[in-house]
């Protein structure tokens, strides 16, 4: 029996494929449901450069509106080393690679399931 996806779960999915699409790395989505009182997905993506990770979070922000999820707040765009987006239920990590591996993130939840976003190219349909 197939469960309802939900906005936020569809909006972590195509951002997840933006930032592939935008030569992210290594993306992962995390289910936190159930384990974090903090959001409902993770997603953790590493860029090669201060500008893209710049140029990947503003991507999404834009994509967010798409998908009616308001940002909460915004860290670390000025050094870009780690652009936090934090949209309540859904909270995006771009990191560079030295910063990713030193938070390790998919280790501190790792608990979490980790979402298949790479099965199809087709938008989410409800």
């Amino acid at each position: 029996m197939a469960t309802k996806t939900t906005p936020e779960r569809k909006f972590a999915i195509e951002a997840a494929r933006l930032a592939h699409d935008r030569h992210c790395t290594d993306i992962v989505i995390l289910d936190l449901k159930g384990i974090s009182s903090a959001a409902d997905y993770f997603i953790i993506a590493t860029g090669t450069s201060d500008r893209q990770c710049k140029s990947v979070a503003d991507e999404i922000s834009m994509l967010a509106k798409e998908y009616k999820q308001s940002k909460f707040g915004t860290a670390g765009y000025e050094q870009g080393r780690w652009v936090l987006l934090d949209f309540v239920d859904v909270v995006v990590h771009l990191f560079d690679e030295e910063m990713r591996e030193y938070y390790d993130l998919e280790m501190l939840w790792g608990d979490a399931k980790k979402i298949r976003w790479q099965q199809t190219k087709k938008k989410i349909k409800d």
